[in-house]
């Protein structure tokens, strides 16, 4: 379990543990806890929290993340909602913004979803060839030798939604039915809103330009081709992505669903634990919100980060749950779609909104 850490490595252990058998066992602090037997599904399907939209935010955190917005230099989109419904903020938050790495969630949703029926299992073996590496981060690239790398749903669930490695989650998303099974759960779930696109490889090589190869995954050979694109064809492809924007999803939707989630409206009661943990193991963007939680908060999340051309990114964000002492959750999405600001700007930014929900909940 080359390059997943001690902790990683126990939540692994922990999983293969229960899978064999166990019944109950404490849920550990910041670790993924064990997954007991599926649990039958609701019958009816969830409702999506409807929260009083003449209900205000505390005036505090509107001023505060109105000044976030107003200074920021870019196409941002800010989502806060109390995870009980009683109000939510919203900057362009009806706006869709592109998610990149975002959408791991999703597919980790349909994944529980499929276990908690019983269609699929967290045990459930899976060997990953070279034919089915992707682009960008995938540090699973380094395990796939000739004869591939045998592994299984929950070390894939682990490495998709702690390190975002993108080779895991196409696999996890091959092995649930692919796009269509996602977009199929999204309406079930009556997640509205979030659109779902083609998977990593079609999806960012046709950003960038691109007709996805297979030869691409390895050796640095993408980062070749689409170097040697011309730039107007770079620039009409990534201009394509942002108008149409295949992987969109509006940051208010977004802050329903993870409310959904924590009130356990969308899972099992175990699986709902299980992936709420997997988020505060998120190993990713540790400068973006989480920099700005206070040590005695829990924040669980998921980034996404898109492409870059001629200066401008694309693509850049943040969302999660953040819980007080007290218990009190706010859902949040704090999303990018282009700017041209460098990383440490736009990361104070986000920190800028944790310190800001933090601060209001004090007062």
């Amino acid at each position: 379990m080359k390059r997943l850490g001690l902790r990683a490595k126990s939540a692994i252990l922990g999983i293969f543990a229960c899978a064999a058998g166990c019944a109950t066992v404490p849920e550990p602090e910041r670790r993924p806890p064990v997954f007991n037997a599926p649990a039958s599904r609701p019958t009816q399907r969830p409702q999506p929290i409807a929260p009083d939209y003449k209900a205000k935010p505390p005036p505090s955190l509107a001023a505060n993340l109105d000044s976030l917005a107003r200074s920021f230099d870019g196409k941002l989109g800010i989502a806060v909602m109390r995870t009980d419904g009683k109000w939510i903020y919203i900057h362009q938050g009806d706006a869709y913004f592109p998610q990149q790495s975002v959408s791991k969630l999703w597919v980790a949703l349909t994944v529980f979803d499929a276990v908690d029926s019983g269609r699929m299992s967290l045990d459930q073996k899976v060997t990953i060839n070279r034919d089915d590496l992707t682009v960008f981060h995938q540090p699973i690239a380094e395990l796939v030798g000739k004869d591939g790398f045998d592994t299984n749903v929950s070390e894939l669930l682990l490495r998709a939604m702690t390190q975002s490695d993108n080779t895991a989650n196409d696999s996890l998303l091959r092995s649930v039915g692919g796009p269509a099974a996602v977009r199929a759960m999204l309406l079930r779930k009556g997640i509205e809103d979030v659109r779902f696109g083609p998977g990593e490889r079609l999806l960012q090589s046709k950003t960038a330009g691109l007709t996805w190869r297979q030869s691409y995954a390895t050796n640095g050979n993408f980062f070749k081709a689409r170097k040697a694109l011309p730039d107007a064809v770079r620039q009409a492809a990534l201009d394509t992505y942002l108008e149409t924007l295949p992987d969109g999803a509006q940051p208010q939707a977004i802050t329903r669903a993870l409310a959904q989630l924590q009130q356990g409206k969308l899972l099992s009661s175990n699986s709902t634990r299980v992936l709420l943990s997997l988020m505060n193991e998120a190993q990713t963007g540790k400068q973006r919100v989480q920099g700005g939680v206070p040590y005695d908060w829990r924040y669980g999340h998921k980034t996404g980060t898109g492409q870059e051309l001629a200066g401008l990114s694309t693509g850049y964000n943040d969302v999660g749950i953040m819980t007080a002492p007290d218990g009190t959750s706010y859902a949040l999405a704090v999303m990018i779609a282009s700017t041209r600001v460098g990383i440490p700007t736009r990361q104070a930014m986000m920190q800028g909104v944790s310190a800001a929900i933090a601060g209001a909940h004090r007062k």
